[in-house]
């Protein structure tokens, strides 16, 4: 195929990966920023580094879920699914609603799906659906739990208030790493899960080194998040950090923690084969939504400190969006998919 054609097909990914970056990767940060410890430059370039490392790393375990919900099988129909659900993604961001990319993603591949006349897995959309539930539960859970901790330190030892603040902000800051190479490696799925079945690159072998086609893949998208964290993150970053909850710099370590820990359990085929191995309950490889996680660490911050403060309305339009996304995508791609294939004469279905 050729070169040109190939990269307008991918553009879609790269598309993606950008909205990923101005939406929700953003918000791994946006409580450091949004509370003034950590500058927005900084968090920009820290959360692009570690996210692409995530993204090749370790991007491979999620992305096979996503695989049993859809094998898009030509060119052309994972670019229309992908650029379905980065417009999707892109019109929330414009509203400042931190919106989840795994929604868009899994709602475009349905549309796929029902387009291309197949059945869509039922079994498998159902787990997804409960990540898309459990995950800012159990992100709340962490925050109660780390915040206690973080609070019993604090109130045990004497740190000088000048040490205290250098400690947070460097709290915030490996935290802030963490998180985001959590997210590389959980939602890069979402940025180019659906072209590994129609990889258009092949492996690159350097001595015993092996990088595969999927690893360039994850390294084109890993890049295109971190060109959204630095154009475009700002926006959600202060809607997450400063407008719905006012959190002071300690509890903005304490979310990103908790955050981070989601992400990481959610993508860790480690953690998962050593579980699974020894006959212990795992949670699965699945991309899941970063900022419904950091909401979650937010509003179990909230709780424990008595729900004060809690800006209400803001919560009920974002949810809202969380609802809308899967539906909005899933409609827009199926227009797309129709619209390539008979007025550009497209194979969108293999």
């Amino acid at each position: 195929m050729d070169f040109l054609v190939i990269g307008l097909f991918l553009s879609a990914g790269l598309f993606m990966g950008w909205s990923l970056g101005a939406n929700d990767a953003a918000n791994i940060f946006g409580t450091a920023v949004g509370t003034k410890m950590v500058s927005f430059r900084k968090a920009a370039i820290i959360c692009s580094v570690f996210v692409i490392i995530g993204a090749v790393v370790g991007g491979s375990g999620t992305s096979h879920t996503l695989g049993k919900l859809g094998a898009i099988n030509a060119l052309a129909g994972a670019f229309a699914v992908s650029a379905s659900a980065a417009f999707t993604v892109m019109l929330m961001t414009k509203r400042g609603l931190p919106v989840s990319t795994s929604q868009s993603i899994v709602g475009a591949i349905i549309g796929w799906n029902v387009f291309a006349g197949l059945q869509t897995d039922t079994g498998v959309v159902v787990d997804i659906i409960k990540t898309w539930v459990f995950t800012p539960i159990l992100a709340a859970i962490f925050a109660i739990i780390i915040y206690w901790i973080v609070k019993y330190i604090i109130e045990h030892t004497k740190i000088h208030v000048v040490k205290m603040d250098k400690y947070t902000r460097w709290g915030l800051i490996i935290a802030g790493a963490f998180g985001s190479y959590s997210l590389g490696a959980n939602n890069i799925a979402n940025v180019m899960g659906v072209f590994i079945q129609v990889s258009p690159f092949n492996d690159i072998v350097v001595g015993n080194v092996v990088f595969t086609g999927v690893q360039q893949l994850f390294l084109l998208g890993g890049i295109a998040i971190a060109v959204g964290v630095f154009t475009y993150s700002k926006k959600v970053m202060m809607t997450v950090g400063k407008s719905l909850f006012k959190i002071s710099p300690i509890n903005a370590f304490v979310v990103v923690l908790a955050t981070s820990f989601v992400l990481f359990i959610f993508s860790s085929e480690g953690l998962y084969n050593f579980l699974t191995s020894r006959n212990l309950p795992a949670l699965p490889l699945v991309p899941v939504s970063q900022s419904q996680a950091v909401i979650g660490a937010i509003m179990g911050i909230a709780l424990v400190k008595g729900g004060r403060n809690i800006d209400v309305s803001k919560i009920g339009s974002i949810g809202v969006g969380w609802v809308l996304t899967p539906l909005i995508s899933m409609v827009i791609s199926f227009v797309a998919l129709s619209i390539l294939q008979n007025v550009f004469l497209q194979t969108v279905v293999a």
